[in-house]
């Protein structure tokens, strides 16, 4: 019989898992079973860490655009719920770059709800 060559796939699965751990320290980036464990953390982490991304961003609107507001002499939430009330679709991201960027602006804003 003629002679079988084996382990293609095995190896071509090994180098990937390799290939995604450059970079890290020590055997985490060239043994594949550290590599394999370092992998399943990082992914995790980089799952929640998306998520948590987006909760991180609207926790800083909410700090730019309060800072701003009071000081118009007004809160948070009373902007907030006069915003709703008037009907004025701006969201806490564009309402925190204007407060920051456009403070004339946001005041235009401010005193059209009050």
């Amino acid at each position: 019989m003629p002679r079988v060559k084996r382990g293609i796939i095995a190896h071509k699965r090994r180098e990937k898992v390799l290939k995604y751990t450059k970079g890290y320290s020590w055997g985490r980036k060239s043994k594949e079973r550290a590599a394999k464990e370092a992998l399943l953390h990082a992914w995790t982490h980089a799952f929640r860490g998306r998520k948590e991304k987006k909760r991180d961003f609207r926790a800083l609107w909410n700090v730019k655009i309060n800072a701003a507001v009071r000081t118009e002499g007004m809160p948070y939430n009373k902007l907030i719920a006069a915003l709703k009330k008037k009907n004025v679709a701006l969201d806490r991201k564009i309402l925190a770059d204007l407060a920051e960027h456009e403070p004339a602006v946001f005041k235009k804003v401010v005193e059209f709800v009050k």
